[in-house]
Parts: C-alpha cells; structure tokens; sequence
C-alpha cells in the first residue's frame, strides 16, 4: 500500500489513487526532469559520450542555460501526471480488491511481501508503459536533439520500458508496503516519508539500470552500425560492451539516482498529504 489511511471500497481507492497520483507525477516532472536531461545525454547523444556528469552539466548550461535543462519536458510534464495517476489508481484498485486470504497470502522468505503487492504492481507498471512509452519517446529525441514523428515509431522501445518499469516499480512498491507495515511511525512523518520512498525508489533504478540506458539507446537511435541498430537487442548490448565496455551499462547512473531520490521522495510527500486531505474532506467515509 502507499498510503496509511482507512481504506474504503477498491474502486473508490482507485479513484483517490488517480488524484493523488497527478500531484505525483508533476512534482516528479519539476523536480527531476533536469537530471534526467544529463542522464539522457550520457547515454544517448553523440558528444556525451566520454563526459563525466559535471562536464556534462557545464556544456550543457554554456550552450543553452537552464533551457536546455528542461528540454524535452512538456510531453512528461502532461503525461507523468497521467501515466503515475494511472499507476496509483491502478495499484490501488488492486490492492484493495485483493483484500482476501489469498491476496494477503505471504510469499516465503520475502518479509512478508504479498500476493496483492505483486499483483498490483505488474498491473501498474503494464498500464503505466503503454502510457509512457511514447512519451518516453518523445522525450528521449528531445534531450538528444532528435526529431520524431507520429507514427508506429512512437513505441519503439516498448519491450525495454515494460521490463525497467515493471523491475523499478516493483521493487519500489514492494519496500514502500514494507516499511508502511513495518515502520508505519516513520513512514507517516514528513521527513520519513521522503527518505524512504527516495530510498525505496534509488534502489530499484539501479536494480533496472542496464535496461534503462538500452531503452534510451533504441529510442534516442544513438550511434552505432545500421546493422547493430536494426539487429536484435542482443547485438545492441554486445556492440556497447565492445566499444564502451561494461562501464557503459551504468552509463548516467549517478544523474540517474540523484533524480529518482529528490524526485520521488519529495513526490511520495506530496502524494501523502493529499490522501490525508482527501480523508480530512471526508471522502472516506462509509
């Protein structure tokens, strides 16, 4: 679960889950979205190659400003707010309906982690990826100085998003509901919220990391032979190991995390105080 509120019927859960979740993902969008622009760079746009992440920054801000930090951030900006609302209501919805013996069976020697927090999170992350892809798309070409057009291109990299979401939104659920029965105390305060949902979030991006910067390879068209680019994801991973080495598959970690912590913690804030709003209105009431 994501939040600690009473809870009322799924379907009404889903409908918080979706308000809450827009506040979510624009504050995601606005605090992160600089970051996630040097992220998208060092993995996928030719001259990045070889910088470091402050060399990054430093050209980035020499050659466009703070534009050119947040390029790219309209398409995410509309469509975090609805693909994260969607995630929530979605996760929640199923939590909550999954309210039974078998839902909250236990899977063995996971700490408790049920069949409902599993079941929730694969159907988010797979609602939340036919939503992001294209956006994602969209917002990879931009960061990397690339056109896109409308068209059965939009969802290049599907398969790649599907899998990094499903990992990174799992693993994030999965410590969240943790530490929400575990340490509700620390988990209801402003300041433990933020650590551990920044937390929670940090480690399932790095879990996911080599699928992160395939994915932003294939959808950015980054640098390579026209046989490796229309080859299999196979032939892409070895061509990056040869050329870059193993390195390569960390590329844009450190921008990568700094994002995902500030981001989601400060979001995972925000999402809290507006489920409890929405319980001091009175809208959990039977």
């Amino acid at each position: 679960m994501t939040h600690s509120e009473a809870r009322v019927e799924w379907w009404r859960e889903g409908l918080f889950g979706l308000a809450s979740g827009v506040l979510y993902g624009v504050n995601a969008v606005v605090v992160g979205h600089p970051l996630d622009s040097i992220k998208s760079k060092l993995q996928a746009q030719a001259g990045f190659e070889r910088l470091s992440v402050r060399a990054a920054i430093r050209q980035v801000w020499a050659n466009e400003g703070i534009r050119g930090f947040y390029r790219g951030a309209i398409p995410p900006l509309l469509g975090s707010g609805i693909y994260r609302s969607i995630q929530f209501g979605v996760y929640e919805a199923v939590y909550t309906r999954l309210d039974s013996d078998a839902g909250r069976w236990e899977l063995p020697m996971t700490g408790g982690v049920q069949n409902r927090v599993i079941a929730g999170s694969v159907a988010a992350a797979t609602t939340r990826a036919v939503i992001e892809t294209p956006l994602e798309y969209i917002k990879v070409r931009r960061q990397c100085g690339k056109n896109w057009h409308v068209g059965r291109n939009l969802y290049t990299g599907f398969s790649l998003t599907w899998m990094r979401t499903t990992g990174a939104l799992g693993i994030f659920l999965i410590l969240v509901d943790s530490g929400r029965r575990h340490a509700p105390e620390l988990m209801a305060q402003p300041v433990g919220g933020f650590l551990a949902a920044g937390v929670a979030s940090t480690l399932g991006w790095i879990a996911i990391w080599p699928l992160e910067v395939m994915k932003s390879q294939v959808q950015g068209d980054a640098n390579a032979p026209a046989h490796v680019k229309n080859g299999k994801l196979s032939l892409r991973f070895r061509y990056l190991i040869d050329t870059y080495g193993t390195k390569v598959l960390l590329r844009g970690i450190v921008p990568g995390t700094m994002r995902s912590f500030l981001a989601n913690g400060s979001s995972f804030v925000v999402m809290s105080f507006a489920q409890r709003w929405l319980s001091e209105l009175g809208m959990r009431e039977r």
